[in-house]
């Protein structure tokens, strides 16, 4: 009797407390990449092969391969940064490690869709 009176507080405690998280765990609003991109004092990072990077990106962009994002995350920090690559895989990659380490990081997905956004905002679109 007494396991299962432990076991119905347990419950009950657990269902309550995780009922209230509901506020805490919704999805902030998901930022407009356009905005961003186009954001002052945005960096934009292509993080490509510098062969790949050299055949085409976005305006204004550095390249920071994937393979060395982990040992330039201090010269990141503190900036807002766009992470792109051809498919948005790598992208993906590193935001994660960005994000893990602090950094303001967003995904433009592929250098395409950046390179457009910039090309959409000098045509006044």
């Amino acid at each position: 009797m007494l396991k299962k009176t432990i076991f119905g507080y347990i419950f009950a405690l657990t269902l309550a407390l995780t009922s209230c998280k509901t506020a805490d765990t919704a999805a902030a609003p998901k930022p407009n990449i356009k905005e961003v991109v186009n954001s002052e004092g945005v960096t934009l990072v292509d993080v490509r092969i510098p062969e790949q990077y050299r055949a085409g990106t976005a305006k204004g962009a550095v390249n920071i391969p994937l393979a060395e994002i982990q040992n330039n995350i201090d010269s990141l920090k503190g900036k807002k940064v766009v992470v792109f690559c051809n498919k948005g895989i790598q992208a993906d990659q590193a935001m994660e490690i960005l994000k893990k380490n602090g950094v303001e990081a967003y995904d433009g997905t592929t250098w395409k869709n950046v390179k457009a956004i910039q090309d959409e905002k000098q045509s006044g679109k």
